[in-house]
């Protein structure tokens, strides 16, 4: 494999040439986990179609090489290159450490590392087995952990990098049906805010993308076992493509966004939740503090929304309850 890191060295040589692709992304290495499906494989896609090196990592390695065929068809020159890596991210840290570690031993360091890897269960609190908490905290978080804790050195040495933690919104409310997703999801946004002011000073900039529910294998799979509940309020904000989910996390992560979101309840949601969260303008942190008032109102009346969505539900289920009560006494009679 040809090395990205001569093209590095090159690529103001060929700038003239190449003066129609931003320069964020030509010859630039890109790592993606869970990047062989969903938002994770959009977003290499995108990247590859600018010019970037792409290392895609995941666990599945036939739908890593499938991944792999789709991102090489958005090539946009000869020299680009796309590697996989099979392996479970959030497993073993000396394992993940080891394969990037080769990874840029074969394409060059880091640029941008995209934390995508990711898994939802809804379920009620009390019916979700206990030790799945613990695998989603796993996946999640030490998922997204590891993968940056692997090449933050390099990046610091280097005084330049993006990381992206792909959080969704349900890591920034908590709903029903959530709680064993909702926390994994809410602990990247900790993350972000702790290691973006350790990085900042060395030109490393995070992004924590929050999207909504995208038309992706995992929500396939989520809503297989989703109760009624979550069901009914998720169907209040409809679902997003992934294509346009990439084409915005990506924007923001080069533009140096700090909050990543879709769509106008995205944008609300960001500016309601955005507590001490770093700006990148004075222009975001006047419209946050102008909106405020008017969101949270907004957000009033949603949280009345789920909360009757809720007690209906409720309230139908016992209503059935009685009624099989009542059938299985008249059957004994």
């Amino acid at each position: 494999i040809t090395s990205a890191a001569n093209f590095h060295l090159g690529a103001s040589l060929t700038k003239t040439h190449w003066d129609h692709v931003p320069l964020m992304f030509l010859f630039m290495v890109y790592q993606v986990t869970g990047g062989s499906s969903g938002i994770g494989k959009c977003i290499a896609m995108e990247c590859y179609r600018q010019g970037a090196f792409i290392t895609l990592v995941a666990r599945d390695e036939e739908k890593l090489l499938h991944a792999k065929k789709e991102v090489e068809k958005c090539a946009i020159n000869n020299k680009q290159v796309v590697l996989c890596i099979s392996v479970d991210v959030s497993s073993d840290y000396s394992q993940v450490e080891n394969v990037i570690k080769q990874a840029q031993e074969k394409l060059g360091p880091v640029d941008m590392l995209v934390n995508c890897a990711g898994t939802s269960i809804s379920g009620k609190f009390e019916d979700v087995q206990v030790d799945r908490f613990k695998r989603l905290m796993e996946v999640n978080y030490l998922g997204s952990v590891y993968p940056t804790r692997a090449v933050i050195t390099t990046m610091k040495e280097r005084r330049m990098g993006r990381i992206i933690f792909v959080s969704s919104q349900a890591g920034q409310i908590g709903l029903f049906g959530y709680t064993p997703y909702s926390p994994s999801k809410f602990a990247l946004r900790g993350l972000a805010e702790s290691l973006q002011m350790e990085i900042k000073p060395y030109n490393i900039y995070v992004t924590v993308a929050f999207p909504p529910d995208t038309d992706t294998p995992g929500l396939a799979e989520e809503n297989k076992t989703k109760p009624l509940e979550t069901r009914l309020i998720s169907e209040t904000a409809g679902v997003c493509q992934p294509q346009h989910v990439a084409k915005i996390v990506v924007r923001d992560a080069v533009q140096g966004n700090f909050l990543s979101s879709v769509g106008p309840d995205g944008y609300m949601l960001s500016a309601l939740t955005c507590g001490m969260s770093p700006v990148t303008s004075i222009t975001e942190g006047l419209q946050q503090i102008v909106t405020m008032g008017l969101f949270r109102t907004i957000a009033l009346f949603y949280l009345g929304s789920f909360d009757s969505i809720v007690r209906r539900c409720m309230i139908q289920r016992e209503q059935r309850t009685e009624k099989n009560k009542s059938k299985c006494k008249c059957f004994k009679k």
